[in-house]
């Protein structure tokens, strides 16, 4: 399939454009394109697809621990959950598609840590955790730009109370496309 492997962009990208675009405009789920690198086809990892549109997110879903079979299977599943079931916005429309930009994040291994003198916004996500409850975020974002505001984020999207009791886990990524 020549979208996969456009030079433009990576294969973890255009699997997520791809997926999206096909689910949007015929409500089907593709199959595992022909060409991927082994990499997507044989590992597993947490996945998030964040969308843009005018430089705004528009969609952002993903999983700290791999729930599918293979990076693929899990780019597959997150590309249509941002674009039609992130609950922060209404599904992507099919006249959206030409302005919309992706970026794929495979994430490490989580790594428990005890201070916020370990993280660095730049290079770590973040995860806080209580109880059932647990929040993440990303690193590398537009406006987090110190380990305080980063874990604040984290909590307020976990429903976690900064006078509660929490645990901080920390994490990295390779970014494929746009920030």
């Amino acid at each position: 399939m020549s979208e996969i492997n456009n030079i433009n962009h990576d294969s973890y990208v255009n699997l997520a454009k791809l997926t999206l675009q096909n689910y949007v405009r015929t409500g089907k789920i593709i199959d595992i394109p022909a060409g991927l690198p082994e990499e997507m086809l044989n590992r597993r990892a947490g996945i998030f697809v964040s969308l843009k549109r005018n430089g705004d997110l528009r969609g952002c879903i993903g999983t700290i621990m791999p729930a599918a079979d293979s990076i693929a299977e899990e780019i597959i599943q997150n590309a249509i959950s941002a674009g039609t079931g992130d609950p922060r916005f209404y599904p992507i429309q099919d006249k959206e598609l030409p302005e919309i930009t992706y970026s794929v994040d495979v994430l490490s291994d989580a790594e428990q840590i005890d201070s916020l003198d370990k993280l660095d916004v730049k290079r770590y996500g973040v995860i806080v955790r209580s109880g059932r409850r647990s929040g993440l975020l990303l690193p590398d974002l537009e406006g987090v730009d110190t380990p305080e505001h980063q874990v604040m984020i984290a909590l307020q999207k976990a429903g976690i109370r900064p006078d509660e009791e929490f645990y901080l886990e920390r994490f990295e990524v390779i970014r494929h496309g746009t920030k």
